[in-house]
């Protein structure tokens, strides 16, 4: 007995029936739906699954096939009478039953006629979901407003109109034998550097699950295979002209269905500190924005483990900032202090996520003002770890990548422990671990730190400034591209 992914569409229409129940539960799940028509004294059937379809054009397509009886007569030539009266842009002709599954599932209408060995697939998929809007972490003062939604057609929609080039292509694939869930790889074919299609296209192919329920981030942890480290090894980006604008330096983006979020692959450390408002405003706005988020990501790493190596030992105040460090000695330990301090923002944070947005406010404003106050009054807190931990709680916020804030996140507390427990030695130490840590890192063989480690002094350059695009001539080496140039003169 053949297996499933080896049955043929039989020419016996009942056979395909039969095949439809045991397969899909025709006739058992309700979403799953069935029409029996007789044109020309032949049955035809038409499958489809509700919610994934649109509507309007199965039924003009029904109307179609059912007006054949009425004008033509040649009952030889019934499949291309029929094939031609499917009025629609993409209708393939379909020989294998699993072809069949998988193409209805994904939303897709099949038609099976009697006597024919062979159905025809239409794609009418119109997936539920919201219209393309701004994303809310990477809003821009000027830019455009859409934004990638769930719906992976629009999603390629909305790069192709960005990129009406055309070599942009867009390949997909499913991965996971019960979700089939539709991933798309989109490249510029005379950019992206081809063994780095290759290598993504076999990492994706040697996937095994069953489903997708998280999307791209479990594509991510089975691309990159990033185990426990904190460190974002791709980038994500929902807005459409930043994923236009690394198709074009020869970057890989994957979209996920379900999903707004575009991975962005290879990418470094500095992907990651850079926000589409750098380019939205003049090079000299610019590079101010740059540097600003810079100082925002520095404080947010060692800012805490620094002045607390300044109250442990004060000896090490340069002259004239001893006024640094608390005036007086509090109830609690200075590192617990900061610990719960922290850990206080942290719920904030969680808070805020979970708290619905008309209430959000009013509880931003009891925990900030309430509690911090009363923390202070009864003397849980010093007015100065309550400022440091602020101030590097707005960097964190300040990081474009909201991946790269938690792992420095994750970071600064192991700094701040460091130091408490080994002084001096303990925050140099634990800084030259993390430039060793990030140091060895890669991302799909392409180094974390480039252009820092290996030293590319010209792409520093690229980084601390926010160039004039007239001046960006060439495409970033650590892309590998086949076209180096971006500009022809």
């Amino acid at each position: 007995m053949s297996t499933s992914q080896s049955v043929a569409v039989s020419s016996k229409i009942k056979e395909n029936q039969q095949y439809m129940k045991d397969r899909l539960g025709v006739g058992v799940s309700f979403d799953v739906g069935f029409r029996d028509v007789q044109v020309m004294k032949t049955d035809v059937h038409l499958y489809y699954v509700t919610g994934l379809c649109d509507t309007s054009v199965i039924v003009q397509l029904l109307r179609q096939i059912i007006d054949i009886n009425d004008s033509e007569s040649n009952k030889a030539k019934l499949k291309e009478v029929i094939k031609n009266r499917l009025v629609h842009q993409q209708v393939e002709p379909v020989k294998k039953m699993d072809e069949v599954v998988d193409k209805l599932l994904s939303g897709l209408i099949v038609i099976f006629i009697d006597g024919e060995s062979e159905g025809f697939i239409v794609d009418v998929r119109q997936y539920p979901g919201r219209g393309p809007q701004e994303p809310d972490t990477e809003k821009v003062v000027r830019g455009s407003r859409d934004g990638y939604t769930e719906n992976i057609i629009e999603n390629t929609a909305l790069t192709r109109r960005r990129i009406r080039d055309e070599r942009l292509r867009h390949e997909i694939l499913q991965i996971g034998e019960r979700s089939k869930t539709d991933i798309c790889i989109a490249y510029i074919q005379d950019v992206a550097d081809p063994q780095l299609v290759k290598v993504i296209k076999k990492e994706l192919n040697n996937i095994s699950i069953d489903g997708l329920s998280m999307a791209e981030k479990t594509i991510e942890e089975f691309l990159v295979k990033q185990g426990f480290n904190p460190y974002p090894l791709v980038r994500y980006t929902e807005r459409p002209d930043v994923a236009a604008a690394h198709l074009l330096e020869g970057h890989v983006v994957i979209t996920v269905d379900t999903s707004p979020s575009m991975i962005i692959t290879p990418t470094t450390f500095f992907h990651h500190v850079q926000h589409a408002e750098e380019y939205r405003q003049s090079p000299a706005v610019g590079t101010f924005i740059r540097w600003t988020r810079f100082l925002g990501i520095f404080s947010s790493v060692f800012l805490l483990p620094l002045w607390l190596l300044f109250v442990l030992h004060p000896n090490l105040l340069p002259a004239g900032l001893e006024f640094i460090g608390p005036s007086e000695e509090g109830n609690i330990p200075v590192l617990v202090q900061i610990i719960l301090a922290d850990i206080g923002i942290e719920f904030l944070r969680m808070a805020a996520i979970h708290t619905p947005t008309p209430l959000s406010t009013a509880m931003g404003l009891i925990a900030a003002v309430l509690i911090g106050e009363i923390a202070i009054n009864v003397g849980l807190f010093m007015p100065e770890v309550i400022l440091y931990v602020a101030i590097s709680a707005i960097g964190a916020f300040a990081t474009p990548s909201y991946e790269l804030s938690v792992a420095n996140k994750i970071t600064r507390v192991l700094l701040i422990l460091s130091t408490a427990l080994y002084g001096p030695i303990g925050f140099v130490i634990g800084i030259t671990i993390l430039l060793l840590f990030l140091t060895r890192l890669n991302s799909l063989n392409t180094p974390y730190l480039w252009p820092l480690m290996p030293f590319d002094g010209k792409s520093i350059l690229q980084i601390m400034f926010r160039v004039s695009v007239p001046l960006e001539k060439v495409r970033p080496k650590i892309t590998k591209p086949r076209n180096i140039r971006r500009q022809s003169n």
